[in-house]
């Protein structure tokens, strides 16, 4: 099988997006694994397909797999290169584009600066929704929550952006322990389908670091959903005000979330690499 493909970046996080509408594309946990590996492979963090709707008011359908060859519900930072990819190919010519994606619609705009706004619909603090596992009997959904990690206690925020995340609050994010304990909270039992974990380090009220270690993949240099889901967390606990600076290892992000039932709308670049054709 020969498949056309483009690599793309937001911020560095890096993609290999493939046209499953002009081509024929039937790709194994395998070959995406195959695909990512940045020895073997292409590589890249995720895999994107662009596909037909199965929803009469969707333009495209949207899919993303993870490194480890998992699909997952969501990704921002794609989402904005998907919305450059159809429109850089002429697969479109809607500046605002609905796009069908496993967790829901989402909308992507095509700002007159070349960046991308992704509406990201309106982040969920209900434990269920992640899922995640809470054992507070009052389930107060303005609160941190408190788990154990090999017998120390953290205090995290717990939210869905389309995928699930935990917010912890840091002091530094360059002395943040990313790479120890990302992957034990990723794993942690009180999220029975694995976690994203940001690390944010507030700068201002309307100013953060982060860093976020990804379901499937690891740390990265940058996640869209990531630094949507910190500055709901700090908006949601009055600690932030919108709109939200957010700055990741491979640039920035802004995030404009009034609160409430509102959408959360996420605003950054897309830039393709270079196109390609592999052989599976």
């Amino acid at each position: 099988m020969q498949l056309e493909f483009t690599k793309m970046h937001g911020l560095g996080n890096d993609f290999v997006v493939i046209d499953a509408i002009n081509q024929d594309v039937a790709l194994t946990s395998e070959q995406v694994r195959f695909i990512a590996d940045r020895h073997f492979g292409v590589g890249c963090d995720q895999l994107l397909l662009v596909e037909r709707p199965t929803l009469p008011d969707a333009e495209f359908r949207y899919r993303i797999f993870n490194a480890d060859g998992g699909e997952v519900q969501q990704c921002g930072n794609g989402a904005r290169c998907f919305a450059r990819f159809v429109q850089d190919r002429g697969m479109t010519d809607s500046r605002n584009i609905a796009v069908e994606t496993v967790s829901g619609m989402i909308y992507l705009f095509l700002e007159a600066d070349g960046q991308v706004t992704v509406d990201m619909g309106t982040p969920s603090f209900d434990p269920a929704s992640l899922p995640f596992e809470t054992d507070e009997s009052a389930q107060d959904q303005t609160e941190y929550h408190q788990i154990m990690v090999n017998g120390e206690k953290y205090a995290i925020g717990a939210v869905s952006v389309g995928n699930p995340h935990a917010v912890l609050m840091v002091d530094s994010v360059e002395t943040a322990p990313v790479a120890t304990l990302g992957p034990l909270i990723e794993n942690h039992e009180r999220f029975p389908q694995r976690v994203n974990v940001g690390f944010m380090e507030i700068v201002g009220r309307s100013r953060i670091r982060l860093r976020v270690f990804e379901r499937g993949v690891g740390e990265t240099l940058a996640c869209g959903t990531g630094a949507c889901a910190a500055a709901a967390v700090g908006i949601h606990n009055s600690l932030l005000d919108s709109p939200v600076e957010v700055i990741l290892a491979g640039g920035k992000l802004t995030i404009r979330w009034p609160g409430g039932n509102n959408p959360l709308l996420m605003t950054g670049p897309a830039q393709t690499v270079y196109e390609g054709k592999m052989t599976l």
